[in-house]
């Protein structure tokens, strides 16, 4: 069986010269690299006590309902302003050019759940850090952070070092 890298497709100078692009697209496309992604990021959470998974639009929705189901956990939508149609609370956060706003529903985190957040990638850590307040301010309990990739020359997990974080896959630059 292939290794999880080599489902991930790397695509040079792109968006701009200089960045190497891992898709995730590549990864999803192929039943097995799915599956293995799935299990990779599952396996790396088996010891953690967590009462609901959280993740954001659109890729931590991919990645964490598998594993809410497969733990028999609730699952929480993070989207983006706008999106969800109940009463949110929501955050504003800096971008590497602007800013950007990402909300979640009042009523999914009750004060006290232990929350595991899913997505599918930390660069430079400022949406899972915009996450991680989001849900603190409901009263939620952040127990960890697990995704896909981690491009560690962009310190993502510098700025959420007071929380646990896993990766499937740890690249070492950007």
């Amino acid at each position: 069986m292939k290794k999880l890298e080599e489902y991930v497709r790397s695509i040079p100078d792109f968006p701009e010269k200089g960045i190497i692009f891992r898709d995730v697209t590549s990864v999803l496309q192929d039943a097995d690299g799915l599956q293995l992604a799935i299990n990779s990021m599952q396996d790396l959470v088996k010891d953690l006590e967590f009462d609901v998974v959280v993740g954001p639009e659109s890729r931590g929705f991919i990645f964490g309902t598998p594993i809410a189901y497969n733990l028999h956990k609730p699952f929480v939508l993070i989207r983006k302003k706008g999106k969800l149609p109940c009463e949110t609370v929501s955050i504003e956060y800096d971008l590497e050019y602007g800013s950007a706003v990402i909300e979640m529903h009042k009523d999914s985190i009750k004060p006290g759940q232990k929350v595991l957040i899913v997505d599918d990638l930390i660069a430079t850590g400022g949406t899972t850090e915009a996450m991680i307040k989001l849900i603190e301010s409901l009263g939620g309990e952040v127990v960890g952070v697990v995704v896909l990739m981690e491009l560690a020359g962009l310190k993502g997990r510098e700025r959420i070092k007071d929380y646990r974080l896993d990766a499937a896959i740890v690249y070492p630059g950007k």
